[in-house]
């Protein structure tokens, strides 16, 4: 299957998903126009399922998108990617409401060639671990991550990334044109979120690590800043070469504004 992109601004995250889903038209113009304005976002994975038909395997998964709203709330679109269409590409739905997700799941459970819909068992399912914005905000534990890997104009979304930083010592020519060469990327968003406090003087600070496989088998990893950690509160993107000096540069922000993360 597929992977959810969680890179980017909000708005440019939400420009993407609605370009490539089947049904965008129906979505509430007065409820997008509010996720457009969040000041951060984030993918998830919901849950996901594969059967290995004959032709090849057949399945779907459902991701669910989080945006960050200015006022200390959040706000959820419910992706469901699948690849039921009759040449095998990958099919988009896009929803607002939880219940019209699960009716859509259980038409594509149906067309994969799935048993009986079983509600006990979805139920079950959704009471393992999941991590909420809040969990995510606060947690300390370290979370296991595994790369997948997408080959999806790797190089220019490496662009992309190094143009949005803002740092004067963001990587510079040579890691630029090593990322010309790579032909594959994965995003993940790492397990140190952190926030000061809610509300809209909330203090923002999010890392990504965007991973890239080169042409010549070597991998790198860019490992992006997100935070408002500015005098004006302003949202700005830096960009490094490794975790800790993300680290770093984050705790010598948090220190500036007299803060602490």
């Amino acid at each position: 299957m597929g992977h959810a992109e969680a890179g980017g601004s909000p708005a440019e995250h939400l420009d993407g998903v609605l370009a490539r889903a089947q049904n965008a038209f129906e979505l509430d113009d007065t409820e997008l126009a509010r996720l457009r304005d969040a000041l951060m976002h984030q993918t998830e994975l919901r849950s996901c399922r594969q059967c290995n038909e004959p032709q090849g395997p057949v399945g779907y998964s459902t991701f669910r998108h989080v945006f960050l709203l200015p006022d200390g709330s959040s706000g959820l679109l419910w992706e469901l990617e699948h690849n039921t269409a009759r040449d095998g590409s990958l099919l988009y739905e896009l929803y607002l409401d939880e219940e019209a997700l699960t009716a859509a799941e259980r038409r594509v459970h149906e067309l994969t060639g799935g048993g009986r819909w079983e509600d006990e068992d979805w139920e079950e399912f959704e009471k393992g671990p999941v991590w909420f914005p809040e969990q995510l905000l606060h947690s300390t534990v370290p979370l296991e991550m595994s790369r997948a890997y997408v080959a999806d104009n790797s190089a220019d979304h490496a662009r992309r990334v190094l143009r949005r930083a803002e740092n004067a010592d963001r990587p510079g020519e040579e890691v630029e044109q090593l990322l010309t060469t790579a032909f594959a990327h994965d995003i993940a968003l790492a397990p140190k979120p952190r926030r000061r406090s809610g509300g809209r003087d909330a203090t923002w600070c999010r890392f990504y690590e965007h991973a890239f496989l080169l042409a010549c088998g070597d991998e790198i990893s860019l490992w992006e800043l997100e935070h408002n950690l500015t005098s004006d509160g302003r949202l700005v993107c830096e960009v490094y070469l490794d975790e800790v000096a993300a680290e770093l540069a984050a705790d010598r922000r948090a220190r500036a504004l007299g803060v602490d993360l």
